[in-house]
């Protein structure tokens, strides 16, 4: 039965218009369909590859994610556009890449915070943070690794303390995981150190 589901779903998200050209003929997103600062979203671009520009993880070293990206099959279809982060309240969060904050204020009660990545495209890619209290005022450019606020305790949707990662190209959602390069996804392979006196195998 899941298999079915599986399959009728992946039919679905291939058949149905990418949801720039829906943007582009003057569809209008429901509330609360894009989050955090995107109020103003422009249409997507049609090229949706994300190069892997991110140096740093928002929180953490690599944390742990409860709850993957899960595409939409449909533009207002269900599923979850981003990516949850475990992270403590009051755990600095870092911008990924180099960009420009276009947005650093409350979204619905909750603290966002929103970074243009620089050379990215246009429209470039958008990173989305939250709940998030900012350090950094909106139009304030950051570099890779700088902090821009820290985890609030209250207004995740997480079961435990979180944020939610996201990323958007104009209206589009996308992968966050994917700004990330493999040395900063994947841990390397151990490594047997030398201890004094004792010779390795």
């Amino acid at each position: 039965m899941q298999l079915l589901l599986v399959v009728a779903l992946t039919v679905a998200a291939l058949l149905a218009p990418p949801a720039s050209r829906l943007f582009a003929a003057g569809a209008t997103a429901p509330p609360g369909a894009v989050a955090g600062a995107v109020t103003g979203a422009r249409p997507a671009a049609d090229d949706d590859t994300v190069p892997a520009v991110g140096r740093t993880w928002p929180v953490g070293v690599r944390p742990r994610v409860p709850r993957g990206w899960e595409p939409p099959a449909t533009v207002y279809g269900p599923g979850h556009r981003g990516v949850d982060l475990a992270a403590a309240p009051g755990a600095p969060v870092r911008a990924v890449a180099d960009g420009r904050v276009s947005f650093a204020g409350r979204v619905a009660g909750k603290g966002v915070v929103s970074v243009e990545l620089a050379g990215t495209g246009d429209p470039p890619l958008r990173t989305t943070y939250e709940p998030v209290r900012a350090s950094v005022p909106q139009g304030a450019e950051v570099t890779a690794g700088e902090v821009i606020g820290t985890v609030e305790a209250g207004g995740s949707h997480c079961t435990a303390p979180c944020i939610h990662w996201g990323l958007l190209r104009g209206g589009t959602y996308l992968d966050p995981l994917s700004l990330l390069p493999p040395w900063l996804l994947h841990r390397g392979p151990s490594r047997l150190l030398p201890v004094l006196g004792v010779p390795l195998p």
